[in-house]
């Protein structure tokens, strides 16, 4: 931290030495002096009158920070962290004051762009168009957005077309490969019908390496990257009173796929041993990467929109409809090393000997001998013996909505109608590896190129309806009341496209769950009334108080046809466990409160806004895996009872014309209070919430000559200790207590995420139709986890890293 910190120091103190501000008001200036208005609660309003914390970025911010998609705005970001892209392209989750997305489940977070709610958790982390404003809200946000907005929401606003034509080109380059094109084009095509159109293009080569000793596998493999986008948004007024928005992209995105590493957390082990690998800190791992797959991870995304407002004097009337299609799919090398299934198959025995004799070595405490039997594997090696892993996720929605809210001052109020259906496929297989290359396909017979051992595929349909309304008053001079209600049915179905037909290895039914029997499809209805309350005190006119308190749900569902039978039959019966993981998962709701004020100086200069909250969850989501014999498992099950509480300070101050400083900082303590799944983890904090988050930057500009402008704009970032799991410090049962005894026990007091620090830098000069700019990410090289995923009855973990630095220039030319 302390690099960091004298970092910003160093710019701070520069710009109080050297700045002169000029007689015009700069970019900076106008965006800071300015109200900041957003639409939080759907409609429009000013941010200090918001009862709720919201941490708006302004097109000026987006722009010194080259923020573009979610990931980097989280960055910015208080109270707000991300684990994205380790596993595929669409693996997005995001923690907002200790909630914490699920994946394959729905979104805890709304992601609403130009006033239409997305509802594929794959588009959270998608470049959506060239944004002017981002707000960020913490807290639920159910009653205005319904199922899947209990931690908040991130609302986008993207560029309308101009009165005049305009167009922007820009091109970045950096290290690892990175180059990145982004074109704007807008303006009105007749008096009343304005186009704009965008392009997006952007790769790398990543920052991690496979080393490995298979020549088709090394190289950039690992986390390389490669999308693209277009898509375009025409507006038309086609009468004073109408306004018609269409919208629509399309784009696709390439790269790797599970960029894990794995550790082992066996402290038995360790000692009996003398090892202490066995046991090793996830925070000190050297990283090894070097599967004989090469991963490729493939998505595409189409959707179109099309809003309609009507202005009917007494109120108005807007209704959209929404279509999206992702399909996304990634093959990669397996987990069955470690679990010795595939010992006695041709694959696995013959590269083992092979790479033996060629005297290949496997990172300690792994250890390669010249038969498997011999050896010590864990996952994502460079044999045959870990098998192929294959997976594929799509999702098609179609959804649509109509609200009408009143104009004008007075009683404001709203009432609307929403309905939604989901079509997902979800599929995982596990396949022998025959070393003879690899196919695209779900189930592969006997006999083939990757013959399947162990299958998942599903169907699930979703139809969701909601009515929802609000009201606003102000119930004294200084005092306003909102209240805002939304009610949500959900109903879920699931089938399994599963083939009744034996594992050719084991001899066992393809998917655990026939075993029982046919495997019959399943339906399951989730609702919830979702209420919001707030209160406005206008203490002063610089001083805002506000108290706030909502429900917020997100719908139960299930897990792939099967992962009951498979838990039960390889852990819960050997090893004596509950682990109440089944092919259905409940629902979660939330019950939030906070107080907040706000308060901005007469001349704006200063803002500055505190809040408390306190968030009782039932049933909290989470998502886990299982490793074992049978392959890998993904599942969602809940975690009964937890509780959080926090705080959160933002600050904003413009010394001068020219001259910005801000900072925000996050502390959130939670505990889990009830776990019936897990009873030893009851007061384990909850997984993926950091301890607390610390923003701190500065924005200067200087002017250099007639029309030329020199900016350096320096964020800081830093994200507390954070655990990945419910199993955190205490001993955990697995498998290995079946052989070994005591000594297969696992302890996860080593996979804590220790804290870290993120600095980015960039320096640009603008001038009146250009910008020239050079950036460095990660400045100081700081190394860091992205996610942890413990395998809590394996006794490892699987890891993967965060993004090192990327030091680039950039231009930009505007027509």
């Amino acid at each position: 931290m302390s690099k960091s910190i004298r970092f910003v120091l160093l710019i701070t103190i520069s710009g109080w030495l050297w700045v002169e501000p000029t007689n015009a008001q700069t970019a900076s200036d106008a965006a800071a002096l300015e109200e900041i208005t957003v639409t939080a609660r759907r409609d429009s309003e000013l941010l200090k009158d918001a009862p709720a914390s919201i941490t708006v970025l302004t097109e000026d911010t987006l722009t010194k920070t080259g923020a573009n998609i979610t990931e980097h705005l989280v960055q910015l970001t208080a109270g707000v962290t991300i684990s994205t892209g380790d596993a595929d392209a669409g693996d997005t989750q995001i923690n907002i004051r200790g909630l914490n997305g699920a994946r394959d489940a729905e979104n805890n977070v709304g992601l609403v762009v130009d006033g239409i709610l997305k509802t594929n958790a794959s588009q959270l982390n998608q470049f959506q168009g060239e944004l002017v404003q981002v707000e960020v809200l913490k807290g639920p946000q159910g009653a205005y957005y319904g199922r899947g907005a209990a931690a908040g929401a991130i609302v986008m606003t993207t560029r309308k077309p101009g009165e005049e034509f305009s167009a922007s080109v820009q091109v970045g380059a950096g290290e690892n490969g990175t180059r990145y094109t982004q074109i704007g084009i807008d303006g009105p095509i007749s008096d009343t019908v304005g186009l704009a159109l965008f392009g997006d293009y952007r790769e790398s080569d990543g920052f991690y390496r496979n080393n490995g000793p298979i020549a088709a596998a090394q190289g950039a493999t690992v986390d390389r990257l490669d999308r693209w986008n277009v898509g375009g948004r025409l507006i038309a007024n086609v009468s004073p009173r109408t306004e018609i928005d269409i919208k629509a992209r399309f784009g696709e995105q390439d790269g790797g796929a599970l960029a894990y590493d794995v550790v082992f957390n066996l402290p038995g082990f360790a000692t009996l041993l003398g090892d202490p690998l066995f046991d090793e800190d996830v925070n000190e791992r050297n990283y090894a990467f070097l599967p004989n797959i090469r991963p490729d991870n493939d998505q595409e995304t189409v959707e179109a929109s099309l809003k309609a407002t009507f202005d009917l004097d007494w109120a108005e009337l807007t209704t959209w409809v929404l279509y999206s299609d992702v399909e996304q799919d990634f093959i990669a090398d397996g987990t069955l090393g470690g679990a010795g299934r595939l010992n006695a198959q041709p694959g696995c025995i013959a590269t083992t000997a092979e790479l033996f004799t060629q005297g290949v070595t496997l990172p300690p405490p792994q250890a390669l001998g010249p038969t498997p039997d011999q050896s010590l594997f864990g996952p994502f090696g460079p044999t045959a013996c870990d098998g192929i892993q294959y997976t594929i996720r799509d999702q098609e929605d179609i959804s649509a909505e109509i609200r009408l809210a009143s104009l004008g001052d007075g009683l404001q109020w709203s009432l609307g109608a929403y309905y939604l259906y989901i079509d997902r496929q979800f599929g995982l297989s596990i396949n022998e590896d025959r070393n003879q290359g690899v196919v695209r396909n779900l189930y592969n017979p006997p006999g083939s190129v990757m013959p399947t051992t162990i299958l998942y595929d599903d169907i699930f349909e979703t139809d969701v309806y909601a009515i929802f309304g609000s009201l606003q008053h102000d119930i004294g001079e200084d005092l306003t009341l909102s209240l805002a209600l939304r009610y949500d049915r959900e109903e879920r179905e699931v089938r399994s496209q599963v083939p009744d037909v034996l594992d050719p290895i084991t001899g066992d039914p393809i998917n655990p769950g026939l075993a029982l029997g046919p495997i019959l499809p399943k339906s399951e209805t989730f609702s919830q009334v979702q209420p919001k309350v707030s209160l406005l005190y206008r203490a002063s006119d610089t001083v805002n108080v506000y108290f706030d308190w909502g429900i917020g749900f997100k719908a139960g569902g299930f897990n792939q046809q099967g992962t009951e039978a498979t838990i039960d039959t390889f852990f819960n019966i050997p090893l004596g466990l509950d682990l109440q993981v089944g092919d259905e998962f409940r629902k979660e709701r939330t019950s939030a409160f906070e107080v907040g004020v706000k308060w901005q100086s007469a001349d704006r200069r200063w803002r500055l806004s505190g809040a408390g909250f306190y968030t009782d969850v039932t049933d909290m989501q989470f998502w886990e895996v299982f490793t074992g014999g049978f392959g890998l498992v993904r599942t969602v099950s809940n975690i009964d009872e937890v509780r959080i509480v926090g705080g959160e300070l933002d600050a904003w101050y413009q010394l001068n014309d020219s001259w910005s400083l801000f900072g925000a900082v996050n502390v959130t303590d939670s505990e889990i209070e009830a776990n019936n799944a897990r009873t030893n983890t009851v007061g384990n904090e909850s997984p993926y919430t950091a301890e607390y988050t610390i923003n701190l930057g500065t924005q200067v500009e200087w002017s250099v000559g007639a029309d030329l402008v020199l900016g350096v704009r320096a964020d800081w970032r830093r994200t507390g200790p954070t655990w990945f799991h419910a199993v955190q410090d205490q001993d955990n049962p697995t498998l290995l207590n079946l052989t070994v005894g005591p000594f297969g026990t696992a302890n996860y007091t080593n996979t804590r995420r220790d804290a870290f620090d993120v600095t980015n830098l960039r320096i640009d000069l603008t001038g009146e139709r250009w910008t020239l700019a050079a950036f460095a990410t990660n400045l100081f090289d700081e190394e860091y986890i992205s996610e942890v995923i413990p395998a809590a009855e394996f006794g490892g973990a699987f890891l993967a890293p965060g993004s090192l630095r990327t030091v680039g220039v950039e231009a930009e030319f505007r027509f």
